[in-house]
């Protein structure tokens, strides 16, 4: 199944006209024909199962034919990462966060942050070719990047928690996990200098939770994607 993405569908939409690599994609990739099915979400939770009316390389256009809507998971994952500082390590956290089953995403800046802005209609389309290949209908949502104090400030309800290196009373993300019964959380990663001790003691001071992800220390990317992991594992 070869799935689609355009944001701008809705459940009312009868046809749908494809932007022109979308189109030479189906029609010179794929070897799609006038009468061949397609399948397009718009990432909110849809399913479209769309004809093809006309197969041109440079406009390809099909007429919706069915509408399917999944729900959203019960639980609610978001990981508040800080960047990396090079990019294409987090933008493979996106990609396989995005297959895992994240919902939100925000990076964050940290006081030991090497790189401090980040392109985000480029994060945008790795989480949408990410949600597509692996046949998701409702695409993680990607926030603005964010300093690590407005963050705190304004994520302070559900299971809130902090992974860092410092040698200080930590739990095992595993043990938390296993004696939850919240569905929704909130879990910050650090940069490669891990968080300052004063952004610690500031979580803390907010109810976060500390954290170890293991025994050996991880790269933020790594970090990120095996703390997803392990919530969505316990989730079921």
């Amino acid at each position: 199944m070869q799935l689609f993405f355009n944001e701008n569908l809705s459940s009312q939409d009868t046809d749908i006209q494809f932007s022109k690599e979308e189109s030479k994609h189906i029609v010179k990739v794929l070897r799609k024909s006038t009468g061949d099915v397609v399948f397009i979400t718009n990432g909110k939770g849809y399913l479209f199962t769309a004809k093809i009316t006309l197969a041109g390389i440079n406009k390809c256009l099909a007429t919706i034919t069915s509408t399917e809507y999944q729900n959203k998971e019960k639980h609610h994952i978001h990981l508040a990462v800080a960047p990396t500082k090079m990019n294409d390590r987090y933008e493979w956290f996106l990609e396989k966060a995005t297959e895992i089953g994240i919902q939100e995403i925000t990076p964050i800046i940290c006081d030991h942050s090497e790189r401090k802005t980040v392109k985000i209609e480029r994060f945008k389309k790795i989480i949408q070719s990410a949600a597509k290949q692996s046949l998701q209908y409702h695409i993680p949502k990607l926030n603005d990047a964010c300093s690590f104090k407005d963050f705190i400030n304004l994520h302070k309800n559900n299971t809130c928690l902090i992974a860092h290196c410092e040698e200080t009373d930590r739990k095992s993300l595993k043990r938390i996990l296993s004696n939850s019964k919240g569905s929704n959380y909130i879990l910050l990663i650090g940069p490669e200098g891990d968080f300052s001790t004063k952004e610690i003691e500031l979580a803390l001071a907010y109810n976060y939770q500390p954290v170890t992800l293991g025994k050996t220390r991880l790269r933020t990317e790594t970090a990120a994607v095996i703390a997803t992991h392990s919530i969505v594992y316990s989730l079921g």
